[in-house]
């Protein structure tokens, strides 16, 4: 399905840009992409795949990212007052990025959906799983973390050397080629090409610099969901890269940890992207979480 827009989605009224691949009547999964990541971050040929094993799935933009709505005239994001326990540059909440997915699903008559959420997404995945159970069937957390600062810290010594991506197209592309090699999956073959084309195609999209900035305060305004992840119920899968320097394991482990029955699946060699040769540990685990929730969801 080609990219289209739902408008005025959720309590914020905000435009979101999404893709829909496969049988509209088949289990719809949501993918909610990670900081400053925007819908084509998921690959294509990934929910291919992921079609492939019986269910339908569902890319967006979220807020500040891509082609949704941007909050240019909200307060310049302040990240070390953030850190420091200042949050009075914070314009969202991890809460309000989370009712946006609530409202993409009314947009698209959807009651609820399977979602799948990486890196932040992970994050804002989990808060909708808390502050909206009704509307998740299940819980997938990939690469993220409970919001617990001792855990699922960056390794900053070695990201530090990766500096701030150039505003210019070619200049942008050629760091995001750099800056994933070193965040990305030793373990596994590195795509260039396919990296500099995301970076292409992003660019075209529209970059925002800051409106990463205000999803990374939200994030830390949000604080530690630890508790109020202890108190889910429902089928939840973890996903981490033994490997990842942007996201620490110990951020994945203590997800799997909180969430009662929680699976945690660990990829060695993976870090912080999606290699191909580590989808067959990625889809299978989420196909069956998908399909279990639906044939336990039958049986009530």
């Amino acid at each position: 399905m080609s990219e289209q827009k739902a408008l005025n989605v959720g309590p914020a009224g905000i435009e979101v840009a999404y893709e829909r691949f496969g049988d509209p009547g088949a289990p719809p999964v949501v993918l909610v992409m990670g900081g400053g990541g925007q819908l084509i971050n998921w690959p294509v040929e990934f929910c291919a795949e992921l079609v492939a094993h019986g269910v339908q799935v569902i890319r967006f933009d979220n807020r500040d990212s891509g082609r949704s709505t941007h909050f240019h005239d909200a307060p310049v994001p302040d990240l070390q007052a953030a850190l420091a326990g200042d949050f009075s540059s914070v314009s969202y909440t991890l809460s309000d990025m989370a009712a946006d997915t609530v409202g993409l699903l009314d947009a698209l008559g959807l009651g609820s959906a399977h979602v799948v959420g990486a890196s932040l997404g992970g994050m804002i995945a989990q808060t909708m799983a808390i502050e909206h159970p009704d509307r998740v069937r299940s819980l997938t957390s990939m690469m993220s973390t409970t919001g617990d600062l001792g855990v699922g810290q960056p390794d900053f010594a070695v990201l530090a050397g990766v500096g701030a991506p150039p505003e210019d197209r070619q200049g942008y592309v050629e760091w995001f080629v750099r800056a994933f090699r070193v965040a990305g999956s030793p373990g596994f073959p590195y795509d260039e090409a396919a990296a500099a084309e995301r970076a292409r195609l992003a660019h075209e999209r529209g970059l925002d610099p800051l409106g990463l900035r205000r999803q990374a305060v939200a994030a830390l305004a949000s604080g530690d969901r630890t508790a109020r992840l202890r108190r889910l119920d429902v089928p939840t899968l973890v996903i981490h890269g033994a490997a990842d320097l942007m996201c620490d394991i110990s951020g994945g482990r203590a997800t799997a940890a909180a969430v009662p029955g929680a699976e945690l699946v660990v990829v060695e060699g993976m870090g912080h992207d999606f290699p191909r040769g580590a989808w067959p540990r990625i889809i299978p685990p989420i196909a069956r979480l998908v399909h279990r929730a639906e044939a336990a969801a039958s049986r009530l």
